[in-house]
């Protein structure tokens, strides 16, 4: 056989694999809407169409989740893309369009809900998620600045279970007390040499929020809570920086690149408080 027949055979052999990528995507897309259903909708009445305005909700911490959904989203499937020999630039307009409408398909689902509705300042949010991934994708092939997530246990959810989880899975996704979303930047990346820092050492900024138990205001005024925003400045890692001998390892790190790194980290929140922690996850 030619090489030319070879690499003919090849190209078809993977055209048939990312058409199989995207059946599954899809797929795979329209169970997780089951599955959001179950957890978010199921409960609630449906109704026509309409919007509302959640911008003030939750301290932001919801929009900042949104956004790190689709950059998450479209840097993962971007890799997926590329391990199937897609075109870098049609792999990264590929994938960042798939996360935005995977999440605009979310922003329906709201729009018909009761309890909830279409948001302008969520679409904002998802835009703005997908934007950073092809902005840094097409200007440098590469993410320089990462949206990443870290959770810890709030004792919150206990006060509000219906909003905030009633269990582990559904905190990790509802208890906005216990998100911190983090913009962690490589140090070396736009450096004309790495040898100064190592290449996999990043600086991260963090934003998170606690003593929440509802939207917009604290029912539970017995227990004094106070809504507080959360900011925080910490050491991260970039794992895909690192060489990894074993391909089935580099693979799974790539996919546990979204979870910033347990570090020394330093706190400041809204009242004025600050606090130094030895390790923060």
């Amino acid at each position: 056989m030619s090489s030319s027949a070879q690499s003919n055979e090849d190209s078809i052999c993977y055209d048939c694999r990312r058409a199989g990528i995207i059946g599954l995507t899809s797929t795979a897309g329209i169970g997780s809407f089951y599955f959001l259903n179950e957890l978010w909708y199921k409960n609630y009445e449906r109704t026509e169409m309409h919007s509302f305005d959640d911008s003030e909700e939750w301290l932001q911490m919801d929009k900042v989740g949104h956004a790190f959904s689709t950059y998450t989203l479209s840097n993962q499937y971007y890799d997926v893309l590329q391990r199937n020999r897609m075109s870098p630039r049609k792999a990264a307009w590929v994938a960042g369009g798939t996360s935005f409408m995977y999440l605009t398909g979310i922003e329906v689902m709201d729009g018909f809900s009761s309890q909830w509705g279409w948001s302008w300042s969520d679409m904002l949010a998802n835009t703005f998620g997908s934007s950073l991934f092809l902005f840094q994708q097409l200007k440098w092939n590469d993410q320089r600045m990462q949206l990443k997530f870290s959770y810890s246990n709030s004792g919150y959810a206990m006060f509000n279970s219906e909003q905030l989880g009633d269990n582990f899975q559904q905190r990790l996704f509802k208890d906005y007390n216990a998100q911190t979303y983090w913009l962690s930047y490589n140090i070396s990346s736009n450096m004309a040499s790495d040898k100064a820092f190592p290449r996999w050492l990043n600086v991260a900024i963090g934003y998170g929020a606690t003593e929440m138990t509802t939207a917009r205001i604290n029912y539970y005024d017995v227990n004094n809570f106070n809504r507080t925003r959360e900011f925080y400045l910490s050491f991260d890692a970039d794992l895909n920086r690192l060489r990894w001998k074993k391909k089935w390892l580099k693979q799974t790190m790539k996919i546990l690149s979204f979870i910033k790194i347990p570090a020394p980290t330093f706190e400041i929140r809204s009242d004025g408080k600050m606090k130094l922690h030895g390790l923060f996850f």
